[in-house]
C-alpha cells in the first residue's frame, strides 16, 4: 500500500492544479503589462484585400482625404494607438420545440404453394402460409426549451496591433481588476474600419469583424463555482 500511496499523492496534487497551490493564502496575481504580439498564441491576421490603388492627389488643397479637421485627425490610426471599445451586449433568446412521432407495422411471409414441396420442407403442424410474422411499434416524444438572457456593459481600451493593407485595424486589448481576492478579466480582439471610429476615439463592439470578447475571472468565488476535477472526470467517463 505504501508504494501505491507514493504514486497517488503526486497525481492528486497535479490534479488539484499547481496554480491554485501556488497561491494558497494569497490573492490572484495580476499579469504583467506586455505587448499583445508577445503572446505565444498571437498570430497576425490575414484578411482578403482589394488590389492596391494610388492615393488621390488634390493639388493646391489644404484638405487631406480621411481627415476630419484642417489640422490633424485625432483618432487612432497607427500601430500602438489606443481605441476605446464600447461593449454593450443584451442578448435574449427563447426557443421551445416539441416533437411527437408514432409508427407501427406488421409484416408476414409464407410459402403456401411451391411445386408441392412445401409439405415436405415444412411438415405439419408447421403452416407454410405463415412462416414468418413480425410486428413493430415505435413511439418518440421530445420536448426542449431554452430561455437565456445575457447583459454585459463595459468599456475597454484596446491597442492597434496591425494595420491591414486595405486600411483596416486589428485590435487587441485586455483588462484585469482584482477585488477581494477575485480577479476579473476582460479581453477583446477584432478588426475594425477607420470609418467606424467615432470622433471621441471610441468604437462599438458590433462594428468589430471577427470579434472575440471574453469576460471571466479566477479566484476564490470562481474556484467555488467550478466543479472539482474528480467530478469533471466522472462526467466525461461515466456512461450513465
Amino acid at each position: 500500500m505504501r508504494p501505491l500511496a507514493v504514486l497517488l499523492v503526486p497525481a492528486l496534487l497535479g490534479a488539484c492544479g499547481t496554480e491554485r497551490l501556488s497561491r494558497v493564502g494569497r490573492d490572484p496575481p495580476l499579469s504583467d503589462v506586455a505587448s499583445p504580439t508577445g503572446d505565444p498564441n498571437y498570430r497576425p491576421v490575414s484578411m482578403p484585400m482589394p488590389s492596391p490603388q494610388e492615393p488621390p492627389v488634390n493639388a493646391n488643397s489644404l484638405w487631406r482625404p480621411g481627415s476630419r479637421t484642417f489640422l490633424r485627425d485625432q483618432r487612432a490610426s497607427q500601430v500602438g494607438d489606443l481605441i476605446t471599445v464600447l461593449v454593450s451586449i443584451q442578448d435574449n433568446a427563447q426557443l421551445q420545440n416539441r416533437t411527437q412521432r408514432a409508427r407501427s407495422g406488421t409484416d408476414s411471409m409464407g410459402i403456401p404453394q411451391f411445386f408441392g414441396l412445401q409439405t415436405r420442407w415444412f411438415p405439419p403442424p408447421a403452416n407454410p402460409s405463415t412462416l414468418v410474422q413480425a410486428n413493430g411499434e415505435q413511439d418518440t416524444n421530445g420536448d426542449g426549451k431554452i430561455n437565456r438572457a445575457d447583459t454585459i456593459t463595459l468599456r475597454l481600451a484596446a491597442t492597434i496591433t496591425q494595420v491591414l493593407p486595405n486600411g483596416n485595424y486589428v485590435l487587441a486589448g485586455k483588462q484585469e481588476v482584482r477585488v477581494n481576492a477575485e480577479l476579473r478579466e476582460l479581453a477583446v480582439q477584432g478588426v475594425i474600419r477607420p470609418q467606424d471610429i467615432a470622433s471621441d476615439n471610441t468604437v462599438k463592439h458590433d462594428r468589430l469583424a471577427e470579434a472575440r470578447i471574453a469576460y471571466g475571472g479566477r479566484g476564490t468565488l470562481s474556484d467555488l463555482q467550478r466543479p472539482r476535477v474528480g467530478s469533471q472526470l466522472l462526467d466525461i467517463f461515466l456512461p450513465f
